[in-house]
């Protein structure tokens, strides 16, 4: 087959056969198909989508490339996966908390994508935390204390991990197609008995639109029941970011304060209300309220702190060791009025700005930078409060990133409704 050929298939608006995606990504794996022919067809599947059936076939293409996880208890395996958006930082709390619950959960995890942190970014800003992981080291961490949160082995789906960089700077992230195949190829060669599944949509989300989100939702779910995996998910708003804190150092911070009981209540909900779902779906619980019962005792008696620390220090990781922030510039209201308001994208932005995302695949990151939001959408300010606070050292990416601030907040003079937190998605519309 010639890649040229497939390619200009794809972008003039034709489906591609199995054996044509199959070739390309397997060849890509290999190193044979070079990354400036990947991203071609990325761009062109971004820009002409993909029908279900080539969804899947892509999905199974990228799992062919490597090879699925063993079992290594009885114990039903489970995991959650979430589409990405600012300060999103419940992977770090919800693997520990399922592993309280005697359930497996094998969290394979990328890093940042676009304007949004990755949980790998996030976690390499505890001193010594190796998110590098053998398959044998994998399964013996997860036989012991039932999870673990690590990258992307070489011989687990390595088309995606390569792939995953490559959509970062190519400007095809926000690919229905695409997010589908990378998301539910971890996940079905993780051998997943459940997943639940948190699909973004707002201003800080790949997909600012909740009809998009609802379109990803069904291509996902459709993709795991087709695997033989119990899957659910929930639409959650990213139209301001979740929790106070963007970043990477600070959102484990953050993390450690929720694990604490303690932290932003919408950070504890949203995390709670996806594990109550796994819960429920491997009969660890007769319905939600019971598994949200189930999972507050694990928190107030402090058995997910517990087993977080034990995660992170078989991980090698040494939660000891402080982690930097950087010092503070403040942004505050221009003006009196209501928060109506927040550009994720432009928050993003200023992040990546300070050097706490990538511009560049495999760049370097600055965990110690970010951004605490002071002010939640709605919120009465007053000309001269604190909006946000940036965290940053070198000076002149601070004043970059403080202009960028400040164009993403509106205030306007009349009181704005509050969205909720987060809706339900019914697989079955």
């Amino acid at each position: 087959m010639i890649p040229a050929l497939i390619i200009s298939k794809k972008r003039d608006g034709q489906r591609l056969s199995e054996s044509e995606i199959r070739y390309m990504i397997s060849g890509y794996a290999r190193g044979d198909v070079p990354d400036y022919q990947m991203a071609a067809l990325a761009m062109a599947i971004f820009i002409r989508g993909m029908e279900p059936e080539e969804i899947s076939q892509l999905t199974d293409a990228m799992i062919a490339t490597g090879n699925c996880m063993e079992r290594v208890s009885e114990r039903p395996r489970v995991d959650k996966h979430s589409t990405g958006g600012l300060g999103d930082k419940t992977s770090l709390i919800l693997g520990p908390m399922l592993a309280c619950c005697d359930l497996d959960v094998p969290m394979i995890s990328g890093r940042g994508l676009g304007i949004t942190g990755g949980t790998l970014d996030k976690l390499e800003s505890i001193a010594g935390y190796r998110c590098d992981l053998s398959e044998q080291e994998s399964g013996q961490q997860l036989s012991k204390i039932g999870c673990f949160i690590t990258g992307a082995s070489q011989s687990l789906v390595p088309a995606d991990k390569k792939l995953y960089g490559l959509r970062d700077v190519t400007g095809t992230v926000p690919s229905v197609a695409l997010i589908t195949a990378s998301i539910m190829s971890k996940k079905i060669a993780e051998t997943l008995d459940a997943l639940v599944l948190d699909v973004k949509w707002g201003t800080g989300a790949f997909l600012e639109g909740i009809d998009q989100a609802r379109e990803l939702a069904f291509s996902l779910c459709a993709n795991g029941k087709r695997a033989g995996i119990a899957t659910s998910a929930l639409l959650s708003d990213m139209n301001q970011p979740l929790g106070r804190m963007v970043g990477n150092a600070c959102e484990v911070e953050e993390s450690i304060e929720v694990m604490q009981g303690k932290g932003p209540q919408d950070v504890w909900e949203l995390t709670r209300e996806l594990s109550a779902r796994v819960l429920v779906s491997v009969g660890r619980a007769v319905d939600l309220e019971q598994a949200r019962m189930l999972l507050q005792g694990h928190l107030d008696s402090g058995r997910v702190m517990e087993r977080f620390e034990q995660m992170v220090s078989m991980q090698g990781g040494d939660l000891g060791k402080s982690r930097r922030l950087g010092r503070i510039t403040e942004v505050r209201a221009p003006r009196s009025g209501w928060l109506e308001r927040i550009d994720g994208q432009r928050l993003g932005q200023a992040v990546i700005v300070m050097g706490g995302g990538r511009i560049q695949a495999g760049q370097s990151i600055d965990p110690s930078v970010g951004l605490a939001m002071e002010r939640r959408l709605g919120d009465r300010v007053e000309k001269g409060d604190l909006l946000v606070a940036i965290l940053c050292d070198p000076e002149a990416k601070a004043e970059s990133a403080r202009v960028l601030v400040n164009e993403s907040i509106s205030i306007g003079d009349r009181p704005v409704d509050r969205i909720g937190l987060w809706q339900e998605f019914d697989s079955r519309a």
